[in-house]
């Protein structure tokens, strides 16, 4: 019954790694450890975009990460939301919020797709990490909960073939927080989350339309995500620095 199964399975999962392409396996070990958290740290976009909160990721965009998340985002592979959900509840953890730092539960505040989006996917990416993540951080006996309270108000361009610029453009003012939102997220520190950061315009809007709402106070939101470029990580930067400096 089990070997059935497993052919069963098989014929709907990934037959291989979906990050490096080894046998018979939804992810290998290499890359359940790429994915484990253990990198995680802050991440600053250069040129960094006005509002942007603090931002933690849990692993370099590159390799088998880029193609974990490619394959859950693009080609529906949903069962890796668990592992991708597992190193986005490291980002948040990283980011000091995963100890109770304040009151009450953590509010895991995806950043929304747009709807044709998700049409076309068939899901909604940022919002099932979330949940996964959410469900990781409750397990480790952190009380958290995610509140889809942002929604686009209108329409933006896709966001592929656009610069840092073009998107900070694009994206002003497109979020706004639902009329449930002071509600969902009372008494709770919120963490905006997404898959992914590469300008952080997504998320620097996200964070405008959740302060503009009174939804948080003092020093604002934080982020955390599943992946960033390897270059935008502080100890990157710390470490071109440091070689810089020992060349001149």
């Amino acid at each position: 019954m089990r070997e059935w199964w497993r052919e069963l399975a098989g014929l709907v999962l990934p037959v291989d790694c979906a990050g490096c392409g080894a046998a018979r396996t939804l992810l290998c070990g290499r890359c359940l450890e790429a994915l484990s958290g253990a990198a995680a740290g802050p991440v600053r976009p250069w040129p960094r975009p006005a509002g942007l909160p603090v931002v933690h990721a849990a692993a370099g965009y590159e390799g088998g990460v880029r193609e974990v998340l490619l394959a859950h985002k693009e080609r529906g592979a949903l069962p890796l939301a668990g592992a991708l959900g597992a190193a986005l509840a490291a980002a948040v953890r990283a980011g000091g919020r995963g100890a109770r730092a304040g009151p009450g539960e953590l509010a895991l505040v995806p950043v929304p797709s747009a709807r044709r989006q998700v049409r076309a996917r068939g899901h909604d990416p940022a919002r099932r990490i979330a949940l996964a993540a959410a469900a990781r951080l409750r397990r480790a006996g952190v009380p958290a909960c995610v509140a889809p309270v942002l929604a686009l108000r209108r329409a933006v361009a896709d966001q592929a073939a656009l610069g840092a610029r073009e998107r900070r453009e694009n994206l002003a003012g497109a979020l706004a927080v639902c009329r449930d939102g002071p509600r969902l997220t009372a008494g709770a520190s919120i963490v905006l989350v997404d898959d992914l950061i590469t300008t952080g315009a997504t998320l620097a809007e996200a964070a405008r339309a959740v302060r503009a709402a009174g939804l948080v106070q003092g020093v604002g939101p934080r982020a955390a995500v599943v992946a960033a470029p390897a270059g935008s990580f502080d100890r990157n930067r710390s470490a071109t620095r440091t070689d810089q400096k020992s060349c001149e």
